[in-house]
């Protein structure tokens, strides 16, 4: 669309056999002196590699998972988090996580290049994100931490060229590093984006700002087109378009026009279609190919049989309805068919949007894990399918009276559905066919389908108990995906069209960039007037809210609890009795009993030898008065 910038990448593999594909950056590079970009970006890479010779001195062997993340390990202590700190000295502090992050992506670019060393890598890429979590949270001041740790876009200087500048939260969503994206600073860094609280600079989106109006109690403030790039609103519009899509679709499929003739609501599917389907082609040749992930193939699918669809109309609009009245009544026929063939398919694109809520976040997770694992299971069910199939196809060939490959087809299908038809193979080259097919049967539904019971059964059990981490690391990706490379014009499908047919085609070419923009914001501003009117409101009562916080000291998004307000009439540094009984009982969790143990120990053995010296002192003493 107009002025479209790089768009977001599909989300990165996982797996350690997909990380070739972070060598890939997609993001725009803004430098003001390309000389002090270069300069600033060897040193970075600097900074990268005397963390990856610590992480590597640190984490010498390979050893279990749990012992660099518990919290009193004794890998990754205080002194070693410290030590990293001071990787990148006075000048180059803030850029310490992100390189961290790099270590992360060479690790485990390491662990699938040197298989006999893949778990200690797997290993060391461990240590990186739970050092870089500890300095997160470690860091007190949280602007600090937002706007040059988490949001600044740093690169590194690599086989002789600067990589595109890119920052800790895009790099961590990028890596699917989950203690760092689940560290509280991130997730509030998240949240600042996703209400728009912070957003991208005007003319150079890869600096972020905060909003600077977002403490103005002025309504009419807030009720601005650029508003609409905030991920919540676009979120909300996308949600809104797809059930009115949803609900259009529902009037269609039962109206059914025996005549054949498109009526209005069906103009309106097949326009709000072509809508989504030039969203998508313009999103796929800004990126290519890796834009391509399992929603969009799916969106792409539906889009496809709807097109059939109309397609099919249109072959029986050109029938007459008096001379060929039998083509005109199967083409329209198939053409409902085919619209009909796509019901589950509008359902099951809800789904797409209703990630951003917690619930259905993490059940995605888990589906989209299962998915993958099925991969295996029908990668093994295509050999055994075609080499069966091929076995029945060449029996039946000996008898011509048996029909071949659609009954076969069938019947090796409906065994995998766990309903065979033995009465099928019966006579297929007696007694070979049947015995054929009770091993074709046992191999499917006793020894495929029970793996993939287990392969799912595994990849619930991995992700169920990580299931908040791995929902927050979707709502990361989620809010990463609208602001990291936005459209400067905000126009979400099917709005798109009123951009294509009354703006782009007869104003940009050759109105001047500032008078297009202009424009631009006033067909924005009408057509999401609704929007921005709920919006305006939303935001007029959290710069109140924001107002009250910062008079009271507190951080602009802190909301008081219920045990807040009670708590405003208790003061605990008053009540000396019970705070200093608090303290006495209270455990050191940070030592376990045995190393507890081991410093009463120490400490008796230490009062002992003191002891044991002024003992033997006092005697050395009477000794010498003695013999004087």
């Amino acid at each position: 669309m107009g002025h479209w910038r790089n768009l977001f990448t599909a989300d990165p593999g996982r797996t350690r056999h997909r990380v070739e594909v972070e060598r890939r950056r997609l993001l725009p590079a803004y430098a003001a002196d390309e000389s002090d970009a270069s300069d600033a970006s060897k040193e970075i890479a600097k900074v990268a590699l005397r963390l990856k010779y610590q992480i590597e001195q640190v984490v010498s062997c390979e050893v279990e998972e749990n012992a660099l993340t518990n919290p009193n390990s004794r890998i990754i202590t205080d002194d070693v988090v410290e030590t990293a700190k001071q990787a990148g000295g006075d000048d180059y502090k803030a850029c310490v996580v992100y390189c961290l992050l790099v270590c992360l992506r060479w690790f485990k670019i390491q662990s699938s290049v040197e298989l006999w060393d893949s778990d200690l890598h797997e290993v060391r890429a461990v240590a990186c994100e739970v050092i870089a979590k500890r300095i997160i949270e470690s860091e007190q001041n949280q602007d600090y931490v937002m706007r040059d740790i988490l949001l600044k876009r740093y690169s590194i200087f690599s086989e002789g060229v600067e990589t595109d500048p890119a920052n800790v939260i895009e790099r961590a969503v990028d890596l699917h590093a989950l203690r760092i994206i689940s560290s509280a600073p991130y997730q509030k860094c998240i949240q600042y984006l996703w209400k728009g609280w912070i957003c991208q600079e005007e003319g150079n989106p890869t600096n972020f700002v905060e909003y600077s109006e977002k403490s103005n109690t002025g309504y009419w403030v807030h009720f601005h087109p650029d508003r609409m790039r905030t991920p919540l609103y676009q979120n909300v519009c996308q949600i809104l378009f797809s059930l009115i899509y949803l609900a259009v679709y529902t009037a269609v499929i039962n109206t059914v026009n025996p005549s054949g003739d498109v009526d209005v609501v069906e103009a309106i599917l097949y326009g709000m279609t072509l809508a989504f389907i030039c969203d998508e082609a313009i999103k796929f040749w800004k990126v290519g190919w890796n834009y391509l992930e399992f929603w969009n193939a799916f969106n792409s699918t539906l889009y496809t049989i709807l097109t059939v669809s109309l397609v099919l109309r249109f072959i029986a609009l050109a029938h007459s309805s008096s001379t060929h009245d039998e083509q005109r009544r199967l083409y329209n026929e198939l053409s409902y068919n085919f619209l009909a063939f796509a019901g589950p398919m509008f359902w099951m694109r809800m789904m797409l949007y209703l990630d951003s809520f917690r619930f259905f976040g993490a059940m995605f997770v888990v589906l989209r894990v299962m998915m993958k694992e099925s991969l295996i299971f029908f990668a093994l069910l295509f050999v055994v399918l075609a080499g069966f199939f091929q076995a029945f196809v060449g029996m039946a060939q000996v008898d011509a009276d048996i029909p071949l490959h659609r009954n076969i087809l069938q019947g090796m299908v409906n065994s995998i559905m766990q309903s065979p038809e033995f009465d099928t193979f019966q006579d297929f080259a007696f007694p070979f066919g049947i015995i054929l097919y009770y091993v074709f049967n046992f191999i499917v539904m006793t020894v495929l389908l029970n793996i993939l019971i287990a392969l799912y059964n595994s990849a619930y059990e991995d992700i169920s108990g990580n299931a908040t981490d791995e929902y927050m690391a979707i709502f990361a990706q989620k809010t990463m995906q609208f602001v990291r490379a936005p459209d400067e014009n905000v126009f979400i499908p099917p709005f798109n069209l009123v951009e294509i047919v009354f703006l782009i085609a007869p104003f940009e070419w050759w109105l001047p960039r500032e008078a297009y923009a202009r424009l631009n914001e006033l067909v924005m501003g009408v057509i999401y007037s609704p929007l921005l009117i709920v919006a305006a409101w939303v935001e007029t009562r959290q710069a109140h809210r924001i107002r009250w916080n910062r008079r009271h000291g507190e951080e602009d998004d802190d909301s008081a609890q219920e045990w807040e307000h009670v708590a405003k009439e208790v003061n605990f540094d008053l009540d000396d009795t019970w705070k200093e009984h608090v303290v006495e009982s209270t455990p050191d969790i940070k030592v376990d009993s045995c190393t507890y143990e081991l410093r009463e120990l120490k400490e008796q053995v230490r009062m002992l030898t003191e002891t044991v010296k002024l003992l033997t002192q006092e005697i050395t003493e009477k000794k010498v008065d003695g013999a004087s």
